[in-house]
């Protein structure tokens, strides 16, 4: 070993222990640490509030769609969306903020076999907006989803889920929900 490693590694063990010995002291009289924030408490993991709530869920013609609960859950690190649609169809999701990956992450769960994960984040307008893609149906490449929440000057929600074909040159509109809280 060269005299500089060797000089780097003595210094490097020295400089543990003193932080150790320092943090056995501050123990041994009673000296507490302070303690670490709260986890799930950054801002970011608030970006997606707005969604929160008892909902009537109805289609832009008016047309009853279906009812959504969505509530804060594991000491608020995720959002639980429990959905019923209109015709008896049944669907969860988990939704987080993602520190690490800087995004929020959906893993939506749905009663007709379908598993959709999506990634994404606050737009410049304040929209969520979360990607992801399936296998076509024909099996033939990938369909891109797409799914937008915007919360309303009048306090509802609207909810665009569209997908393309075409790597996102073109999109069509698979569903698009105005969710109207309910009393809770």
């Amino acid at each position: 070993m060269k005299f500089r490693s060797l000089m780097a590694l003595l210094w490097l063990c020295g400089t543990l222990a003193a932080t150790g010995l320092a943090f056995a002291q501050d123990q041994a009289q009673g000296k507490k640490q302070p303690p670490p924030p709260p986890p799930c408490t950054a801002p970011e993991y608030s970006q997606f509030d707005f969604w929160i709530g008892n909902w009537r869920v109805t289609n832009e013609e008016g047309k009853f769609q279906g009812t959504n609960r969505v509530e804060r859950i594991l000491g608020k690190c995720a959002i639980e969306e429990n959905w019923e649609g209109a015709e008896g169809s049944k669907g969860h999701s988990f939704n987080m903020y993602d520190m690490r990956r800087g995004v929020w992450h959906q893993t939506w769960v749905g009663d007709h076999g379908l598993l959709l994960l999506l990634d994404g984040g606050l737009d410049a307008d304040g929209r969520m907006v979360l990607r992801g893609q399936l296998p076509a149906r024909d099996g033939k490449g990938m369909v891109d989803h797409e799914i937008s929440w915007e919360k309303l000057d009048d306090g509802r929600v609207r909810q665009t889920w569209r997908f393309s074909h075409d790597g996102g040159t073109t999109w069509k509109n698979l569903f698009v929900g105005l969710y109207e809280r309910q009393d809770e």
